[in-house]
Formats: C-alpha cells, sequence, structure tokens
C-alpha cells in the first residue's frame, strides 16, 4: 500500500513520537482492491491529548476530540487521527454509552461493521486483518464483524451502508449477515432522516435492477412507499412485470445522474394506489404520475431532500407519461418551458420506462432517436425558445402603446406564432404582428 506524502508524513511523526500508528478502514480496502482511495484515515495508540502535542505546529480541527478524533490540517487535506477505541453498547442504535481508549489495533478492529472495512496498514508492521477482510474480498463476501446483529443494533444504518458496499464492489452478504440486515431493517426507523438520505445518494448511482430487487426488504423499509409495489402484478397486458420489479428496471437504465435516478425510483410510486380494473379486463393507472409526484413529495421532504433535488425530481415525475413527440413546434415549446437539460432528462425516463415493460413494443421505441434528431436540429438552428429570443422587446411594445399586462400577453403570443412557424422572428415581422393584433393595448 502506497500513502500520499501528507498521509504518510502524519503518520510518520506518530511512529517516530513513540506511538504506533495505521491506514484504516476504507482507504486499505480500496488498496487491497486497486482502487485509488478518496481519504485515508490513520489510528494510533495516542490519546488525543499526545495526537494534539505531536501536531502542536499545525492546525487541528477538534470536534471529534471526546470520542477521539482530531483532525489535522495538511497543506493537502485533512487528516483524521483516532484513538485506537472500543465502546459500549448503542442504545439509541447509532451512538455509544462510551468510549474507551485502548493500546492495540485489533481491539479498535473489533469495533467496526464489516470485515472489508475492519483492516489496518502500517509500514512497520504490515496488514492487520485479524477478522480475514482480505481473505472476503478476494471471495467476494460482505460479512459483519463478529455478531452481525450485534453490529446493526448498534448502528442501524451500518445496514443500508451493507447494501452500498455489496453493490459498489460486488459483494454477497454470507448467509447470517443479510439474514441480520433483513430483520433488523426496521431499526432503521430510529435514524436520523438525513442520514438514511444521504446514504439513498450514495447508493442509487449505483445500483442495477438486481440489486434493487434482492435488497428490497432494505429499501423499501426506508421507503416504505414502494412496499406495496413488490410483487404487485400489474394485470395489464403492457406490462410483463410486477410494479417494483418495473421500478428496478428504469432506475437501472437511466443515466446514474442523482435526480434522475431518485425521480425513475420513484416515479411509479403512486401506480398500485390508482389501480382499478377496467371492463375491458386490463389494469388502468389513472392519475398515477399526478399521485406520484405528491407521493414522492413526501417522500423526499421526509428525508430532508435539498429543494432543488426534489424540484427536479418532482417535475420529471409529473410529465414522465406525457410522451416527448418528434415534433419540431412542439420540442420547441418543451424546450422553453423546461430547458434542455431536462428535456434530455425526461427523454431518457420515459425512454427507459417505456423499454422496461418487457412486451417489447419495439414501435413505440422508434420515436426516442426521431425525437434526439430533432433536439439536435433545433439546438444547432439556435431555435426561439424563450421570450428573451425574440427580435423584440417590451419597450419595443411600449413604443406601440402596449402597457401593463399587454406586453407580456402580446409577448408570449409572439412567441408562440414563431415556435408554431407561423411567424419569422425578425423585428419587422414582430412588430406587424403586434400592431396588427394588439387591439386594445392599455
Amino acid at each position: 500500500m502506497v500513502l500520499p506524502e501528507y498521509v504518510m508524513q502524519c503518520l510518520q511523526r506518530l511512529e517516530n513520537a513513540g506511538f504506533p500508528c495505521y491506514a484504516v478502514g476504507g482507504c486499505v480496502r480500496d488498496s487491497l482492491l486497486g482502487l485509488t482511495p478518496h481519504d485515508y484515515d490513520l489510528c494510533t495508540a495516542a490519546i488525543p491529548e499526545q495526537i494534539k502535542a505531536v501536531f502542536a505546529d499545525l492546525p487541528l480541527v477538534l470536534a471529534g476530540e471526546k470520542h477521539g478524533t482530531v483532525g489535522v490540517i495538511t497543506e493537502k487535506n485533512v487528516v483524521e487521527i483516532t484513538t485506537f477505541r472500543t465502546e459500549g453498547a448503542y442504545q439509541d442504535n447509532r451512538h455509544p454509552d462510551w468510549v474507551e481508549f485502548v493500546d492495540r489495533i485489533e481491539a479498535d478492529l473489533a469495533r467496526r461493521d464489516f470485515t472489508v472495512n475492519a483492516m489496518a496498514w502500517s509500514p512497520v508492521r504490515g496488514l492487520a486483518d485479524p477478522f480475514g477482510g482480505r481473505q472476503d474480498l478476494e471471495n467476494k463476501v460482505l460479512r459483519a464483524v463478529g455478531v452481525p446483529e450485534d453490529r446493526f443494533q448498534e448502528d442501524s444504518l451500518r445496514i443500508l451502508r451493507g447494501v452500498r458496499f455489496a453493490v459498489r464492489y460486488g459483494l454477497t452478504p454470507d448467509a447470517a449477515t443479510q439474514s441480520a440486515m433483513f430483520t433488523l431493517a426496521s431499526l432503521m426507523e430510529n435514524l436520523a432522516r438525513e442520514r438514511v438520505f444521504d446514504e439513498l445518494c450514495k447508493l442509487l448511482p449505483l445500483v442495477n435492477a438486481k440489486d434493487l430487487l434482492r435488497f428490497a426488504p432494505v429499501i423499501t423499509q426506508v421507503i416504505p412507499e414502494l412496499a406495496c409495489a413488490v410483487g404487485f402484478d400489474q394485470r395489464n397486458s403492457h406490462h410483463a412485470y410486477d410494479v417494483y420489479t418495473h421500478i428496478a428496471l428504469v432506475t437501472e437504465t437511466v443515466p446514474p445522474k442523482l435526480s434522475l435516478r431518485w425521480a425513475a425510483l420513484l416515479h411509479d410510486v403512486g401506480k398500485v394506489a390508482s389501480f382499478s380494473m377496467g371492463e375491458d379486463g386490463q389494469g388502468h393507472y389513472y392519475g398515477h404520475a399526478e399521485l406520484g409526484e405528491e407521493m414522492a413529495n413526501a417522500i423526499l421532504r421526509r428525508l430532508k431532500a435539498p429543494n432543488q433535488l426534489r424540484d427536479q425530481v418532482l417535475l420529471l415525475i409529473r410529465h414522465h407519461m406525457t410522451r416527448l413527440q418528434p415534433d419540431k413546434k412542439l420540442l420547441r415549446r418543451w424546450l422553453g418551458k423546461l430547458g434542455e437539460e431536462t428535456v434530455g432528462d425526461l427523454l431518457h425516463l420515459q425512454e427507459a420506462d417505456m423499454g422496461s415493460k418487457g412486451t417489447g413494443m419495439p414501435e413505440e421505441l422508434k420515436q426516442f432517436p426521431l425525437v434526439r434528431q430533432l433536439l439536435e436540429e433545433i439546438r444547432e438552428e439556435n431555435s426561439c425558445l424563450h421570450i428573451r429570443d425574440l427580435a423584440v422587446n417590451g419597450h419595443d411594445l411600449m413604443a406601440l402603446g402596449f402597457s401593463g399586462p399587454k406586453i407580456g400577453e402580446c409577448m408570449n403570443q409572439l412567441l408562440e406564432l414563431v415556435q408554431e412557424e407561423k411567424l419569422e422572428n425578425t423585428r419587422q415581422a414582430l412588430l406587424a404582428e403586434a400592431q396588427r393584433s394588439g387591439g386594445n393595448r392599455t
């Protein structure tokens, strides 16, 4: 394992002062997998007062000092250094009742969540791996340290983190770990919603349909509105899959953009509640997009999602059933209303939705390349999409005698005519039309 110079300098300072020090956790795991770690954490036999003394010449972050963590601000990055420690029981499924500093790395690793995260490395002593994390990585196994039920009762977020680790690194939970994850999933109700949302945001860009299906007991625990979708037969000839399987396939198919993945995960959340059986013997879901938007809004508010992300997700869900057609006039309106990026996301969602029904329908899928071709042509034409793109402005209309709301009404009418190709976007043509249709301008 090769540590960056700024991390190695911190480690060597502690070693030179007589305190054993190791790189620990995720950076060791990723290095063994041949990946470049995003950050590096150190652990040491030094207690916080001793760590502060060793780094007295550098600025420090002391917010985690009572739990044994001191942040050292180097020229490159902040290096978090934590004293070897063991912990008491977790009465709230999140925080230990007490923390006790110890002098052995093995005791510290015993408190960690999964074996693949319970490894440490020292340039002096080599790899510390008392629970077989390296072997589990090689065997593609996710295994809790010690008794799985104990680990998840200590901090129930570890259940959702376990899903992310399994997905991210292609691991399969061993039988005892998976059983405990599913059995104790309800403990996640005690978690702060922000923690759940943050973990889901890390997970969603990584998942495929198989992941969402095999970990459905965990996903539906933190988003219970999806539970009724699992196994729900759509009873419709256009759908070969149950609602949850369809959702999983759509989520996998859209690009791994966070707002788009959230929209895919929640786009049909209103389907079960809107189900009705028609006289034609087919299941129908009238208004499910509108209901889904309402339910997704409640879900994202509960999870404390940022307003900008929530608004974008709701917009995509609201319009996911309004198919974008290969019609330049209509596409210009969509672009003017939503913007190019959102129209592109909506097209991805609609294509994934249409293509994840399991019944083929190649004719309906043919429209999407045509829509993309027309969008590219519109982009190259530098088309008039917004009022600001018109060759006239409000001052021009005021010079013609328009005032108040009539100015905006006329500008919107001109934009609509231009987008429908009924009027050229030239100053002369626009002013002539404004004069012709002006009527009462005040």
